[in-house]
């Protein structure tokens, strides 16, 4: 059945099946293979009838043939080109702590009300 196809061969087939999981091409009269729904373009695919139908032609690659269980996966991302990566943004800086003077920032430091806190409490035990 299979041994006419071999892994990396590029071949032209038909959708002529569609599944949750993928599609089913048939590569000639005889043979068909599954092209995983991870196989079928660059980036995620939530949907595979977003990107295929039955009856589509498609360019496909023979990742893998199995001649025992009669199974050949296909991919159809593997013969397109890979879209270009977006540019990298820049990350972002860490931003500087600025350290103000603490007599100036309006409120009292632990420190000083401490010392207060100390004193009005010393005053309740006389």
């Amino acid at each position: 059945m299979t041994n006419k196809f071999e892994a990396g061969q590029i071949i032209d087939g038909k959708v002529t099946g569609i599944q949750p999981y993928g599609a089913f091409v048939a590569l000639d009269e005889e043979t068909q293979g599954l092209v995983h729904i991870s196989e079928v373009t660059h980036g995620f695919v939530k949907d595979i009838n977003d990107h295929l139908t039955v009856g589509d032609e498609v360019k496909v690659k023979v990742l893998n043939v199995d001649e025992e269980k009669n199974k050949v996966s296909l991919s159809i991302r593997a013969t397109e080109e890979a879209p270009a990566k977006p540019a990298q943004t820049k990350k972002a800086q860490p931003v500087k702590q600025v350290q103000q003077d603490n007599d100036n920032a309006g409120f009292n430091t632990l420190k000083d009300k401490l010392e207060e806190w100390i004193e009005q409490s010393s005053s309740f035990k006389k």
